[in-house]
């Protein structure tokens, strides 16, 4: 068999099977199945930037999603809080396993990727450095009708896709924030750049104080564009 023949059957072996998922024929475990909803505490797998993305235009697979989290939040009709920036498909979070510094409205994708973090990797960061977990998330906001800085293009926060970390709070009452701690060798810098790797997992985009000077006392992460871990 030459090797085009070879690769052409490949091809349709695994649009047989793909098929065959799809329509329920063959039975795999969800987090492994394309075609099943997000369940954010199934562990992150190489499908689950794809169940976000799916998340951007479906509202019914975006509850369904939410539903597996631990998060409190309303679902919001979609509205135009500003003439250039129309929001869709938005949820206003309140609190999670954790309490926020105040409540945050965000994409769908953005609140799904926020519940994988906190579950995935802002906790085990915690339990690593500390051997406690975090309590509160200060953060500077996600709707912010505006361009990025010193662009023409548009930022995330304009559409609500995206979110702003400052800092964190443990049970004893620790207070760890972005500005103050990210440089240094102590557990509070480990314990930043654990956060950091694990938002960089969850998020399409992540920008830190290593990204440029408007970043020295935030994370900036969001659900648009390419891979980006800065």
């Amino acid at each position: 068999m030459t090797f085009g023949r070879f690769f052409l059957l490949c091809l349709l072996l695994a649009g047989g099977f793909a098929y065959a998922v799809w329509r329920g024929v063959v039975d795999i475990p969800d987090h492994w199945n394309p075609w099943a909803p997000l369940d954010v505490r199934q562990p992150p797998n190489l499908l689950t930037p794809f169940k976000l993305r799916a998340l951007q235009n479906d509202r019914a697979l975006c509850e369904q999603a939410l539903e597996t989290s631990e998060l409190n939040y309303r679902l919001m009709p979609d509205s135009t809080p500003e003439p250039s920036c129309p929001l869709r498909n938005t949820v206003r979070v309140t609190n999670a396993e954790v309490d926020f510094s105040s409540p945050f409205l965000a994409t769908c994708p953005v609140v799904a990727a926020y519940a994988l973090f906190e579950r995935h990797g802002l906790q085990p960061a915690a339990q690593e450095v500390f051997g406690q977990p975090v309590t509160r998330v200060d953060h500077f906001g996600s709707f912010a009708c505006r361009n990025i800085a010193r662009s023409n293009r548009r930022s995330q926060h304009a559409s609500a896709n995206a979110l702003d970390l400052a800092g964190f709070r443990l049970a004893d009452g620790t207070r760890i924030t972005v500005a103050r701690d990210w440089k240094g060798d102590g557990d509070k810098a480990r314990f930043l750049r654990l956060v950091h790797q694990a938002a960089c997992k969850a998020f399409n985009v992540t920008l830190g104080p290593e990204y440029n000077a408007a970043h020295h006392d935030h994370f900036h992460v969001d659900m648009g564009g390419f891979q980006t871990c800065r």
